[in-house]
């Protein structure tokens, strides 16, 4: 069997995972667990590195466990031996900034943080126990999203509230970092290494990032993945005391306000339709229509900011699935970005050219895919490589 490592990014419903070489470079197989451990019936798919479908089954047990183990015992059956597994954790506190082996310790200060990412943490934290409960002795690493942002200046961490709060934690952390850093590598190729750059990051969790140099300055997002842009369910940047109004005037609870916060606002809550952009696009609602001319000038709005972070901005970015796939969506922000220099070039976009711009444009915006599974297997591979 060919030894591997599996990089895997679990969310609330999905298990997203992919395997390659042991060096963590050459991709060898790409897969998802829909609706992951759920006793209504897992579904496993698994394509090789082209896209081309390998396998599609059912699992027949529930849970997350049997998942896992479902997983690997259908790359062994392709040949495939997994010695290492890396995930994608959200939450690293202010603790770790590089990827790190899984050990209990670990393990245990990872819990700490589930307050800071409630929907996100538990889940990540239950696959590596999934992992662990299968093989103890599994060779496990983290990767965290917040590591990304370490190097943002003292005050772009800060909120204004007493310094004992920040000491103790309450402070913006900045989220998608593996996304970011995935684009971060490539932006070499792109003639962009030392310039002012604003990534997109727009899918169903949408955030931006101010990247000058390569290296993370500023973000849309910060204590929390609620805060900076509209989402699909989460408004984004609010007033505090709409929540306080909430529960004050509403009788609402903690749990109440943060279901309204997660599942109930964004694109969904604006349209009272659909939080799949896709739909929204196409609807003659007027509440559709607002709710996505509400998302791209959340978007435009964001990028001037975290442009004045820079003081400048030489070129912008778009990634994940909205970014990546929506040329209505970045046509719109582009055009509101116009006074900027950026002069959109309508084929390209339609044809999902890296370049959007026109040759003639005074700065240019590009499409860059993100690969937060690719950055997590670099990452593990360095890592291991690394004396023991």
């Amino acid at each position: 069997m060919r030894p591997s490592l599996l990089a895997v990014n679990a969310g609330s419903a999905t298990l997203k995972f992919r395997v390659y070489a042991d060096n963590g470079a050459d991709l060898l197989v790409d897969g998802l667990i829909d609706r992951f451990g759920d006793a209504a019936g897992s579904v496993l798919t698994l394509s090789d590195a082209r896209g081309n479908r390998l396998e599609e089954k059912p699992l027949q047990e529930p849970g997350k466990e049997a998942s896992v183990a479902a997983m690997i015992n259908t790359l062994a059956d392709h040949r495939m031996r997994v010695d290492t597994v890396v995930h994608r954790v959200v939450h690293g506190g202010g603790v770790y900034t590089q990827p790190v082996r899984l050990t209990g310790d670990v393990r245990e200060r990872m819990e700490e943080w589930v307050p800071l990412a409630p929907l996100h943490q538990p889940v990540s934290l239950a696959v590596i126990d999934a992992f662990s409960a299968l093989d103890a002795a599994l060779c496990q690493i983290a990767c965290f999203d917040t590591a990304f942002h370490a190097t943002q200046p003292e005050v772009a961490t800060r909120f204004g509230i007493a310094r004992h709060w920040h000491d103790e934690g309450i402070r913006r952390y900045g989220f998608h970092g593996l996304s970011y850093a995935s684009i971060a590598r490539r932006l070499p190729a792109l003639g962009l290494d030392q310039a002012r750059v604003v990534v997109c990051h727009l899918g169903s969790g949408a955030s931006a990032c101010a990247l000058a140099s390569g290296e993370s300055v500023a973000a849309s997002t910060g204590f929390s993945t609620v805060e900076g842009l509209m989402m699909s369910t989460r408004p984004g940047a609010i007033d505090p005391e709409v929540l306080l109004y909430w529960m004050e005037h509403e009788g609402m609870g903690v749990r109440e306000v943060r279901r309204e916060l997660y599942k109930n606002s964004g694109l969904l809550g604006v349209s009272g339709l659909s939080a799949d952009m896709r739909q929204l696009l196409t609807s003659t609602l007027p509440a559709a229509r607002e709710a996505v001319e509400l998302f791209c000038y959340r978007v435009v709005r964001e990028i001037g900011a975290l442009a004045a972070c820079m003081k400048g901005i030489d070129a912008l970015i778009f990634t994940a699935g909205i970014g990546e796939r929506s040329p209505e969506i970045r046509a719109r922000v582009l055009k509101q970005l116009s006074w900027l220099g950026f002069e959109l070039d309508l084929s390209a976009n339609l044809a999902q050219a890296r370049r959007l711009t026109a040759p003639t444009s005074l700065r240019h915006a590009y499409i860059v895919p993100t690969d937060e599974e690719g950055e997590m297997a670099r990452a593990a591979a360095a890592l291991l490589a690394e004396p023991a």
